[in-house]
């Protein structure tokens, strides 16, 4: 079974079947937590899933693999009041979880493009996988990080550019006025630190943080075609202040 496999099944026994048993069977001893909501080691892990309500659901839109990392991308029906868009990345070590990271925002209904935070292209597709890498690497570092928007079309597409974060419209257009309007509100996109990027065929992952008017974790997930950026989805998480756990949330 290879990674991708442990992980669907894994969380499938956890958050679908909400079965605690399923922590004896996919999760290490030595697990490493990086959420907000839970501390480290398997018996947290085991009281969060024992907790969750009746009704409690998870819908996956999608997952990728890379090495040892493995990323879902999908919404969460229960923890609250609201369903929560997540992404949850998890590292396995000998065919078990051995450490998670993840990102969760409110679904909001009405978005500026009329998209959902994850409908969209459901699977990897292609077998481009570290030409995507190196393009969004590159992209991460020269427009994210250096915000050098001048040689931002060469690496987004201006024909075909499908945006998921509920505030901005489709095209580079869509995403100039929103990111024009979070200036207004004191909130620039400040990208500090890459910490991962997972990739499997045309889409790519980074986990990153920096500030939003405020210290946050970034997840950016990219669809590229043809050798540019065609969709975009997002997460942007708070960093609270505390943790239940020393490990920090990368």
């Amino acid at each position: 079974m290879g990674n991708k496999e442990i992980v669907l099944k894994a969380a499938g026994e956890l958050f679908g079947d909400r079965d605690p048993s399923a922590v004896d069977r996919w999760v290490a001893p030595g697990y490493r937590q990086h959420s907000s909501l839970v501390a480290d080691g398997p018996e947290a892990l085991r009281g969060l899933v024992a907790s969750l309500p009746e009704g409690f659901r998870y819908e996956l839109a999608r997952v990728i693999a890379d090495g040892d990392l493995v990323a879902l991308h999908g919404v969460y029906h229960g923890f609250g009041p609201e369903p929560l868009v997540a992404f949850d990345l998890f590292r396995v070590e000998d065919g078990k979880l051995a450490e998670h990271w993840d990102a969760l925002t409110p679904v909001v209904g009405d978005t500026a493009s009329g998209r959902s935070q994850t409908d969209g292209a459901a699977q990897p597709a292609g077998d481009g996988t570290e030409a995507s890498r190196a393009l969004v690497t590159e992209f991460a570092q020269r427009i994210l990080q250096d915000a050098d928007y001048s040689v931002l079309t060469d690496y987004i597409s201006t024909e075909t550019y499908l945006q998921h974060n509920p505030e901005a419209a489709d095209g580079l257009d869509g995403f100039g006025a929103a990111a024009a309007q979070w200036a207004q509100q004191g909130k620039n996109l400040v990208y500090k630190t890459v910490h991962r990027v997972v990739a499997e065929g045309d889409l790519v992952l980074l986990q990153s943080e920096g500030e939003f008017g405020e210290p946050v974790a970034y997840w950016d997930l990219f669809r590229v075609q043809d050798g540019r950026i065609v969709e975009h989805w997002d997460v942007i998480a708070p960093i609270p202040a505390a943790l239940p756990h020393s490990n920090g949330l990368f």
